[in-house]
């Protein structure tokens, strides 16, 4: 262990990412950072994260008192925190209860023209609220009052479930829980402006489903972003679409799809249908379901068997704390896990050990050669799949702190082929070198093929209820 800008502790891992041995885990940083506390007498500091429904999620930790040598470390420790709880469960409203100095450290840091800015920026219009940060005591923050739905599930009929990625749509038709088409279609909706081009292409995947079934009684979607009662508040899939036009033409566009069909719809994250895929085909909770996508989605299904009114927007969660770690292009934070976990994780790691990809080749092209060249034999593109699988077992030991874990569920297109297993194999190494008690109660999964790439869209098929005249 060692210390750097008097910032973050640095400890070097037992199984470094073959391709990038500079790879700094949070979870080993933040197990050091406790070890350091408790020798030096710590004081509580607890956290509060409040939405609009008035929910509230709470976390709880130690940090370095007042006047203690090491002092600042505590800023970086809970600024690290704060931002992954802030993505994982949401909130427009951030208490922060403990020393005064590190709870004016974190409003700085989501105030206009501060570190986490993009946060605050963000948070604030999912839930339409101006973004807060209160300072207070420990015993001033409020309980914990989670809410908790039954997700999906539902199986009777003829229904279609979609998929929306970064990079294409997927769709499949069940009768009565029964899978009778599935399908892949390529697309480029981030780079879209026009919104006809997202309606169209959506509308376009459930036809082609539901001409597969002798009828149409629901259809339920999995997509990337967040969505509340089927509107959506902001998602990665329509950036290039002008903020007036987000507004007017994407936001209800669901509710719209739906009056077109005049059928139950329902939509939500693609990480809560990711959990609901694992749930679902394990038969067992909780479940933590990722898949390594476009992007990262990520979804939690509880031990009750529901979902909660969490984000689980992993993404944007960090992993890595280095001082140098990758930035996210979008919100231009550093060390999160978008650049792990997802095909741009992927291919950051594939370039620079030097892969060389045919010029002009889009991201998921590039993934299709990595995927080409592991099966081929090539053994850089099998040290690429490595590193992604050490991230991922340090992934899991700092997803941990902060979730109930059983079983976890590894979906999305990084996963599919052969490099699928090696990440598995790969991560589960690390849990057992570094975290024996993890690897001996977690069950990381991998399911078959077909799962890996239309799973989310079969499971988010069961998402809406057939009305009683329809069944």
């Amino acid at each position: 262990m060692r210390l750097e800008q008097a910032s973050s502790l640095i400890v070097k891992p037992k199984v470094a990412p073959p391709l990038d041995p500079g790879f700094q885990p949070a979870c080993l940083s933040n197990q050091e950072f406790r070890r350091l506390t408790a020798s030096s007498g710590g004081v509580p500091l607890r956290l509060a994260f409040e939405r609009a429904d008035g929910s509230v999620s709470t976390f709880s930790t130690t940090v370095l008192p007042p006047g203690a040598p090491n002092f600042p470390l505590n800023f970086r420790y809970i600024e690290r925190i704060v931002k992954f709880l802030l993505w994982q469960r949401g909130g427009w409203k951030i208490y922060v209860g403990g020393p005064v100095e590190i709870g004016k450290h974190i409003r700085t840091a989501y105030a206009a023209g501060g570190a986490r800015e993009f946060d605050a920026v963000f948070m604030g219009g999912v839930y339409e609220h101006p973004f807060t940060v209160v300072v207070t005591d420990p015993d001033k923050v409020p309980a914990e009052k989670e809410v908790t739905l039954p997700p999906g599930r539902n199986l009777d009929g003829c229904r279609v479930g979609f998929d929306l990625g970064a990079s294409d749509r997927k769709a499949s038709a069940l009768v009565n829980g029964q899978v009778v088409y599935s399908e892949e279609v390529p697309w480029d909706p981030r780079n879209a402006s026009d919104p006809t081009y997202h309606y169209e292409g959506i509308m376009d995947s459930i036809r082609r489903a539901a001409s597969k079934l002798p009828r149409l009684d629901a259809v339920g979607g999995s997509a990337a972003g967040i969505y509340i009662n089927n509107r959506a508040r902001v998602a990665s899939l329509f950036r290039g679409v002008s903020k007036r036009d987000f507004e007017d033409k994407i936001a209800g566009m669901f509710l719209r799809i739906r009056d077109d069909l005049g059928v139950p719809l329902e939509v939500v994250n693609d990480g809560e249908v990711t959990a609901l895929a694992g749930s679902m085909s394990l038969g067992e909770n909780p479940v933590l379901g990722t898949a390594l996508g476009s992007s990262q989605a990520a979804g939690y299904v509880d031990s009750a068997g529901n979902i909660t009114g969490w984000l689980n927007e992993l993404a944007f969660a960090p992993v890595d704390y280095r001082l140098d770690a990758p930035a996210d292009e979008w919100s231009g934070d550093i060390g999160c896990g978008v650049q792990y976990f997802s095909q741009v994780g992927a291919i950051r790691v594939a370039e620079g050990a030097d892969m060389r990809f045919e010029p002009g080749l889009a991201l998921p092209e590039k993934l299709v050669a990595l995927q080409d060249k592991m099966r081929a034999g090539d053994p850089l593109a099998r040290q690429v799949y490595e590193t992604i699988g050490a991230y991922l077992g340090y992934g899991i030991a700092h997803y941990s702190d902060f979730y109930r874990l059983k079983h976890i569920l590894i979906l999305g297109r990084v996963s599919t082929g052969p490099g699928g297993e090696i990440i598995v194999s790969a991560a589960k190494a690390v849990l057992q070198e570094e975290f024996p008690e993890l690897a001996g109660r977690i069950n990381l999964a991998l399911p078959d093929e077909s799962s890996r790439r239309v799973g989310q869209s079969i499971a988010a098929a069961s998402l809406p209820r057939i009305h009683r005249e329809r069944a």
